[in-house]
């Protein structure tokens, strides 16, 4: 799972990281500010290492975009 959290201190984002884990399943987070309590409760986190949210959640998009471009490259949906 992914999940996304501007100072990684989202109650409800953390909630759903504590279900995922104790589901096993593997959690990744896009974190700002340090990562709060989200990141260590994630497998793998990319921090954006900026105090500004809108820093944060501009980051967040653009990593959203690249890793939508890979995945459509690696299932050959690029025309």
């Amino acid at each position: 799972m992914i999940g996304i959290s501007t100072s990684g201190n989202s109650e409800n984002v953390i909630h759903a990281f504590e279900v995922a884990k104790r589901k096993g399943i593997r959690i990744i987070g896009l974190l700002g500010k340090g990562g709060g309590k989200s990141s260590r409760l994630v497998n793998q986190s990319i921090i954006i290492p900026s105090k500004s949210t809108a820093r944060v959640q501009e980051m967040h998009i653009l990593i959203g975009h690249i890793l939508c471009d890979l995945i459509e490259e690696g299932l050959n949906l690029k025309s």
